[in-house]
This record gives structure tokens, sequence and C-alpha cells, in this order.
């Protein structure tokens, strides 16, 4: 047997304001006994992978990140490249974030941006975490992209929105984090929901070709009835997560997975 890395690897995947799943389902991954020493994730999968890896608690983690209104998320900012400013996040990121590059994290982390310019996901684990992160958020269209070095990145979920590629043949097991369901829409009444309904659409195919690869994968069917956009409901968010991963985890057969895979 070939010794692993790491012991457990989670992979958080994109999703807005559904993103407040990812921390229940860590609360209760946590609660089970289970804690990930490295750590990928994607767009909200990065905003809370970097601040768990910096040492924070789910809970401390939503404490934070409800903070603020949700005006202070988004912005309006129409311009050739974007129709809102992240500006908010931005700085919650630089207040609450005690590590500014990502060698200074407790835990291995990489976020996923997609480097727009040429075509491809790029998995940062070294550099300005702040910038990364928001680079790794900045939804086409809807936000402004980032220019790091003089290339062009724009949200990891555009190429790779469950980043598993930078953990696998690294760990004992990996656990993923899906929040992205895509359900019925019965109308569309601006543009920015037409372009959140088009990078959903694009997004929910890789789940399926993914699955496989995970010991185990949550992905908590209920989120598809709330908005990407939109924080205001994340407590109901965060607990749909939470008792998601708990009903899962009460499974002996799941947990005698997780803890004694290649023991």
């Amino acid at each position: 047997m070939n010794k692993k890395l790491y012991n457990v690897g989670l992979v958080l995947s994109g999703g807005g304001a559904r993103g407040f799943a990812h921390l229940g389902i860590l609360k209760a991954i946590n609660e089970a006994g289970i804690f990930p020493d490295v750590v990928a994730g994607t767009s909200a999968g990065a905003i809370v992978g970097a601040l768990y890896c910096d040492g924070y608690t789910p809970d401390e983690i939503m404490k934070i990140l409800r903070s603020r209104s949700w005006l202070d998320y988004m912005r309006p900012y129409v311009s050739k490249t974007g129709l809102l400013s992240i500006s908010g996040l931005q700085k919650i990121l630089k207040d609450n974030l005690r590590s500014s590059t990502f060698d200074e994290l407790k835990i291995k982390f990489y976020a996923t941006a997609t480097d727009y310019n040429n075509g491809k996901a790029i998995y940062f684990d070294k550099g300005d975490l702040v910038k990364i992160v928001i680079a790794s958020a900045s939804i086409p269209v809807i936000f402004k992209p980032v220019i790091i070095d003089g290339i062009t990145y724009c949200d990891g979920g555009v190429l790779d929105n469950l980043p598993i590629q930078p953990l696998e043949g690294k760990c004992r097991v990996i656990i993923g984090s899906y929040v992205n369901p895509v359900g019925p829409e019965k109308k569309f009444s601006s543009l920015i929901q037409i372009a959140e309904r088009t990078f959903l659409l694009n997004l929910s195919r890789e789940v399926l070709a993914k699955a496989s690869k995970f010991d185990l994968l949550i992905a908590p069917s209920e989120l598809k009835n709330f908005p990407v956009l939109d924080p205001d409901k994340s407590e109901e968010v965060f607990s749909i997560g939470y008792q998601t991963a708990k009903d899962i985890l009460k499974s002996k057969e799941i947990m005698n997975r997780l803890l004694f895979k290649d023991l």
C-alpha cells in the first residue's frame, strides 16, 4: 500500500450563497470526528475553505460572513466586464483572514480559478490569499474578473466547480460537498438571474462525471430552492447542509469507510 500525503481531503464546490451549506456540512463532519487536513475549493467553496484552513470553526465562519448585509457582498458596478462589484466580500476577507498567503494557513489549501486568457483551470496553493479567493468567486458577467500577473481570472466553476484534481492520489479518503443542484425555473425577471441560471446549468454536468471519485459526496437536493446570489437565507441553508450531513453520517457503513479505509 502506498502511503498517502494526507488523511482526509475535502472538496468544496462553488454555489454562491448556497455555500453556507458547506459550513453546516463541515460542522457535522467535525462533530463526527472527521477533520480534513487538505481542502480544495471553488468560488463559495474557496471562501469557506480559506477561512476554515485559517483556523476558524464553521460556526465562527458563519458569524463572520453574516456580520454584514448582503449589500456588502455585492454592489452595483456596471462596466464592460461585470455587473456587480465583490468589494464587500473582499473587505470581509481582508478584515478576518489572519493569513495573507497560502503558506501561512494552518491547513493545506487549494483555490481554483479559471485562467480566461488561456482557457484552463488553475489550482492555486501559493500567493496572495484574498486576491486569489476573490478571483475564484468572480462569476463571469456578474462580477468583474481579477487580474493576477497579467492574466485575467474568473470563477473557477467555469471549468472546475468540484475541484478534486489537486487531491487525487494524495488522500486516504476524499469527501465532497456539492451545493449546486439545479431544479426547474418558471420565469426569469432580470439579466442577473439569466446569467446565474446559465452558469448553474453549465456547472451541473460535472457532478455526475466526478461522483465516483469521492469516498463520500454530500449534495443536499433542497438547495435547488435557494438563489445563488441571495445570502439572506444563510441560516436555513446552513441547517440544510448540517442536517443532510448528519443524516448521512448516521450510517455505520459510511463511517467505517471514512475512518477505516486502507487501514
